[in-house]
Protein backbone atom coordinates (compact mmCIF):
# COMPACT_ATOMS: atom_id res chain seq x y z
CA UNK A 1 0.00 0.00 0.00
CA UNK A 2 1.55 3.32 -1.00
CA UNK A 3 1.85 6.22 1.39
CA UNK A 4 0.74 9.63 0.14
CA UNK A 5 1.92 13.00 1.35
CA UNK A 6 -0.49 15.84 2.17
CA UNK A 7 0.65 19.43 2.63
CA UNK A 8 -1.47 22.33 3.87
CA UNK A 9 -0.71 25.91 2.88
CA UNK A 10 -1.73 29.35 4.11
CA UNK A 11 -3.32 30.73 0.93
CA UNK A 12 -0.33 30.13 -1.40
CA UNK A 13 -1.10 26.56 -2.46
CA UNK A 14 -1.64 27.44 -6.14
CA UNK A 15 1.82 29.00 -6.36
CA UNK A 16 3.40 26.04 -4.54
CA UNK A 17 1.78 23.27 -6.60
CA UNK A 18 2.62 25.04 -9.87
CA UNK A 19 6.23 25.52 -8.70
CA UNK A 20 6.59 21.82 -7.84
CA UNK A 21 5.04 20.78 -11.18
CA UNK A 22 7.59 22.96 -12.98
CA UNK A 23 10.58 21.71 -10.92
CA UNK A 24 9.72 18.05 -11.57
CA UNK A 25 8.67 18.58 -15.21
CA UNK A 26 5.05 17.52 -14.63
CA UNK A 27 1.90 18.52 -16.43
CA UNK A 28 -0.15 21.38 -15.02
CA UNK A 29 -2.03 19.92 -12.05
CA UNK A 30 -5.80 19.61 -11.80
CA UNK A 31 -6.92 22.05 -9.12
CA UNK A 32 -10.26 22.29 -7.32
CA UNK A 33 -11.11 25.46 -5.42
CA UNK A 34 -13.43 25.80 -2.44
CA UNK A 35 -15.78 27.73 -4.77
CA UNK A 36 -16.03 24.71 -7.10
CA UNK A 37 -17.03 22.31 -4.33
CA UNK A 38 -20.68 21.38 -3.76
CA UNK A 39 -22.39 23.69 -1.24
CA UNK A 40 -21.99 22.64 2.39
CA UNK A 41 -23.84 24.42 5.19
CA UNK A 42 -21.16 23.23 7.65
CA UNK A 43 -18.49 25.05 5.65
CA UNK A 44 -19.89 28.02 3.77
CA UNK A 45 -17.72 29.47 1.00
CA UNK A 46 -16.99 33.17 1.32
CA UNK A 47 -15.49 35.66 -1.12
CA UNK A 48 -12.27 35.28 0.86
CA UNK A 49 -12.14 31.48 0.42
CA UNK A 50 -13.79 30.78 -2.94
CA UNK A 51 -10.53 30.91 -4.94
CA UNK A 52 -8.41 29.05 -2.39
CA UNK A 53 -7.31 25.51 -3.30
CA UNK A 54 -9.42 22.74 -1.78
CA UNK A 55 -7.50 19.95 -3.52
CA UNK A 56 -4.62 19.51 -5.93
CA UNK A 57 -2.23 16.62 -6.39
CA UNK A 58 0.96 15.69 -8.18
CA UNK A 59 2.62 12.32 -8.63
CA UNK A 60 6.32 12.87 -7.99
CA UNK A 61 8.48 9.82 -8.68
CA UNK A 62 5.51 7.52 -8.06
CA UNK A 63 4.39 9.17 -4.81
CA UNK A 64 1.13 11.08 -4.69
CA UNK A 65 1.56 14.46 -3.03
CA UNK A 66 -1.71 16.25 -2.24
CA UNK A 67 -2.05 19.96 -1.52
CA UNK A 68 -4.66 22.32 -0.11
CA UNK A 69 -5.06 25.79 1.33
CA UNK A 70 -6.40 26.04 4.83
CA UNK A 71 -9.14 28.56 5.40
CA UNK A 72 -8.11 31.89 6.94
CA UNK A 73 -9.42 30.79 10.37
CA UNK A 74 -7.16 27.68 10.33
CA UNK A 75 -3.55 28.71 9.78
CA UNK A 76 -0.74 26.14 9.66
CA UNK A 77 3.02 26.20 10.15
CA UNK A 78 4.41 24.71 6.96
CA UNK A 79 7.20 22.23 7.18
CA UNK A 80 7.37 21.53 10.87
CA UNK A 81 5.88 18.05 10.60
CA UNK A 82 7.18 16.65 7.31
CA UNK A 83 10.38 16.23 5.32
CA UNK A 84 10.02 15.16 1.73
CA UNK A 85 12.87 13.02 0.41
CA UNK A 86 13.99 12.62 -3.18
CA UNK A 87 16.21 9.59 -3.85
CA UNK A 88 17.75 8.89 -7.23
CA UNK A 89 20.66 6.86 -8.55
CA UNK A 90 21.24 9.62 -11.13
CA UNK A 91 23.67 12.20 -9.70
CA UNK A 92 22.81 14.76 -12.38
CA UNK A 93 19.12 14.46 -11.50
CA UNK A 94 19.82 14.94 -7.77
CA UNK A 95 21.95 18.02 -8.49
CA UNK A 96 19.47 19.50 -10.96
CA UNK A 97 16.44 19.09 -8.70
CA UNK A 98 18.31 20.43 -5.67
CA UNK A 99 19.45 23.49 -7.61
CA UNK A 100 15.94 24.19 -8.89
CA UNK A 101 14.30 23.68 -5.51
CA UNK A 102 16.71 25.95 -3.63
CA UNK A 103 15.51 28.92 -5.72
CA UNK A 104 14.01 31.30 -3.16
CA UNK A 105 14.61 28.81 -0.35
CA UNK A 106 17.25 28.23 2.32
CA UNK A 107 19.98 25.58 2.03
CA UNK A 108 20.51 23.73 5.31
CA UNK A 109 23.21 21.42 3.94
CA UNK A 110 24.63 21.88 0.46
CA UNK A 111 25.05 18.80 -1.71
CA UNK A 112 28.03 16.81 -0.46
CA UNK A 113 29.31 13.31 0.22
CA UNK A 114 28.27 11.82 3.56
CA UNK A 115 28.81 8.48 5.26
CA UNK A 116 25.47 7.28 3.87
CA UNK A 117 25.48 8.79 0.38
CA UNK A 118 27.88 9.96 -2.33
CA UNK A 119 25.64 13.05 -2.64
CA UNK A 120 23.25 14.42 0.00
CA UNK A 121 21.75 17.83 0.65
CA UNK A 122 18.89 19.37 2.58
CA UNK A 123 16.99 22.61 2.11
CA UNK A 124 13.83 24.40 3.06
CA UNK A 125 12.01 25.57 -0.07
CA UNK A 126 10.49 29.01 -0.52
CA UNK A 127 7.21 27.69 0.92
CA UNK A 128 8.77 26.48 4.19
CA UNK A 129 8.81 22.77 3.26
CA UNK A 130 11.99 20.79 4.14
CA UNK A 131 13.45 18.52 1.44
CA UNK A 132 16.30 15.99 1.44
CA UNK A 133 18.05 14.99 -1.78
CA UNK A 134 20.00 11.72 -1.78
CA UNK A 135 21.96 9.93 -4.46
CA UNK A 136 20.81 6.36 -3.88
CA UNK A 137 23.67 3.93 -4.55
CA UNK A 138 21.77 0.70 -3.89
Amino acid sequence: MPMDVFINFNENCREAVNFYAQVFGLEEPAIMTYGEAPPNSQMPVTEETKNLIMHASLTIFGTVVMFMDTTPDTQVNQGDNIVLTIRSKDLDEVQSLFNKMKNGGRVLMDLQETFYSKCYGMLIDKFGIPWQFIQDTD
